[in-house]
């Protein structure tokens, strides 16, 4: 689908590259006054995801919403929960996916999160007047089965039951979910995200780590475009 004139978005923001530039392209297409930003709490180990959020949803100036659905996670122990003993992997996306064998989601999914986000976000979305909501899933998150609630198939399967739960009122809309991480990173830096605001690192440290799958994958994503990471440079990593 694409944005139109007129329509109210509701964007899932979590702080990182992919939600950021979700939120850019709804404001590029609609304007701020017609976009409405999501951020969602599930029991992560640090906040500096919703701190980040906060500060791009600032820098575009739209309103921005918070909900709180850790009770749900209570029970699961992934590695990105406070409840979690894991540790959390230091090695890429790829090489996660090589151990499961491509079977099994990898150590750092969440429960069918992306459901739960995007029948919450249905309810708000609907009470606040808006007709699509945008999230950032995109094709690198699916590979290999590491997150299934990232693929095209769960996007089809969401959009139809959303669409017919809301009486043909509401739409999801996955813009980056047939794009790699890299595609992702070319948009945004196209459309000028501030991406030196934005956090990625599943540790919660002053700095991101490097280490973790989504460092890695985020600098392979700036490397392909030729770019420094403007958070690295901000950082005094760079």
């Amino acid at each position: 689908m694409a944005l139109t004139k007129g329509q109210r978005a509701l964007v899932l923001t979590s702080g990182g590259v992919d939600s950021s530039t979700a939120l850019a392209l709804a404001v590029d297409r609609l304007g701020a006054d017609h976009v409405t930003a999501l951020s969602i709490q599930y029991g992560q180990k640090h906040d500096k995801e919703i701190q980040a959020a906060k500060a791009v949803s600032a820098h575009y100036g739209v309103e921005q919403l918070f909900l709180d659905l850790t009770p749900i996670f209570a029970y699961s122990d992934c590695a990105l929960l406070k409840g979690s003993d894991q540790d959390i992997p230091e090695e890429s996306y790829a090489d996660q996916i090589e151990k499961t064998e491509g079977k099994t989601p990898v150590s750092t999914y969440v429960p069918f999160r992306n459901g739960l986000f995007l029948s919450s976000a249905a309810s708000i979305a609907l009470s606040k007047g808006c007709d699509v909501i945008l999230y950032g899933a995109h094709a690198d998150d699916a590979a290999g089965f590491a997150y299934p609630d990232c693929s095209a198939a769960f996007n089809d399967a969401m959009n139809h039951a959303i669409y017919e739960g809301s009486g043909h009122q509401l739409e999801i809309f996955a813009p980056f979910v047939n794009r790699d991480k890299a595609g992702v990173v070319k948009l945004g830096l196209e459309l000028g995200v501030p991406y030196e605001l934005t956090w990625s690192c599943y540790e919660g440290g002053n700095e991101p780590c490097g280490r973790c799958g989504t460092c890695i994958d985020r600098a392979a994503a700036f490397a392909a475009n030729g770019v420094e990471d403007p958070a690295l440079q901000k950082n005094g990593k760079r």
